[in-house]
């Protein structure tokens, strides 16, 4: 399989000028969409995703010339947004303006697999992604573009191949290879259902902080975690003969994974014990030891390391990725 990989934004989101917009801890410096172009190159990265703020508010010219600054960098691009808000006709325009052949997209703002915690609104939710899904389907065939749905710590492998054979060819998956655990699932065991369907990879890692109650997943440097991404894209290059992946590093917050309690589980299909138990060992590689700081800069209020520790986990990852062969 040929792997083309570059970078993600969501990682760098203080360094962007991204988090806590409007808020007092927002960065004012902010580097915006050239600083991050910039640091793909320096990393070597072959490919990018764009952030839909970026894009929107660019004349046709504009995107033009942003178009041929990504060809002659020869660059993979995908345009990324999310399902709920997104204007896909918008969103349409931008891609085939840039020629990026993926629109992706988160689909709930459902996090840590907590569908039970939102009660009636989780099943609201599945109704609206349906109703846009099955409104895009047609303009996203007619323009020649996909629409990649992220598993983001909301909806299940199974659930998602689901989707796809719904809603045809015009929906695929980007895989984000860290958020198989948030809903009680192996990386592995995940790679095997969804594999067919995946066209984007983010490369992603946690490391977990065990609790009485579930475990938390804290942001590391792709590579030094628990995902075990060689062996996942082995899976994936059985089903695919190419394949675009973008480093993405977790958010500024952990992410609390409460499956220890029985009322996490309502809302979700029975379980074998051996597939969770799969999730349990795999999560536990490379964990935080008791006592062992995990807390991010952020959750520190100490937003004066926060530019160096994410540019520090997106180069370690470039550098893992490198000693891999996977970039």
């Amino acid at each position: 399989m040929k792997l083309t990989t570059g970078l993600n934004p969501y990682g760098l989101t203080y360094y962007l000028g991204l988090q806590g917009s409007g808020t007092p801890r927002h960065n004012p410096d902010g580097v915006g969409l050239e600083g991050f172009i910039k640091l793909t190159e320096e990393l070597g990265g072959k490919a990018i995703e764009l952030w839909d703020g970026w894009l929107k508010d660019k004349s046709d010219g504009e995107l033009a010339a942003l178009k041929q600054r990504l060809d002659t960098l020869g660059w993979k691009r995908v345009v990324s947004s999310g399902l709920q808000h997104g204007d896909m006709d918008q969103l349409i325009r931008c891609a085939k303006a840039l020629d990026a052949q993926y629109i992706r997209v988160a689909m709930t703002p459902i996090l840590c697999g907590d569908r039970a915690a939102a009660g009636q609104k989780w099943h609201d939710l599945v109704a609206s992604v349906h109703e846009k899904l099955q409104a895009a389907v047609p303009k996203l065939t007619a323009a020649g573009v996909v629409l990649l749905i992220e598993n983001h710590q909301d909806f299940t492998s199974r659930e998602l191949v689901n989707f796809c054979d719904e809603y045809g060819p015009s929906v695929r998956i980007v895989f984000d290879m860290a958020n198989t655990f948030p809903v009680a699932e192996s990386p592995l065991d995940f790679t095997r259902v969804i594999a067919p369907y995946v066209r984007h990879c983010h490369v992603k890692d946690y490391r977990a902080v065990i609790e009485p109650d579930g475990f938390r997943l804290v942001r590391c440097p792709s590579g030094d975690g628990c995902v075990p991404h060689k062996q996942m894209f082995d899976i994936l290059a059985e089903h695919n003969d190419e394949m675009v992946a973008c480093i993405e590093i977790g958010a500024l917050d952990d992410r609390h994974v409460k499956l220890f309690t029985p009322e996490w589980w309502h809302g979700y299909a029975p379980k074998q014990a051996e597939d969770l138990a799969a999730c349990l060992f795999a999560v536990q590689k490379n964990r935080f030891e008791v006592g062992e700081e995990w807390r991010t800069p952020w959750q520190r209020n100490a937003d004066h390391e926060l530019i160096d520790y994410e540019l520090s986990q997106y180069r370690k990852s470039a550098a893992n990725l490198k000693a891999q062969g996977l970039m």
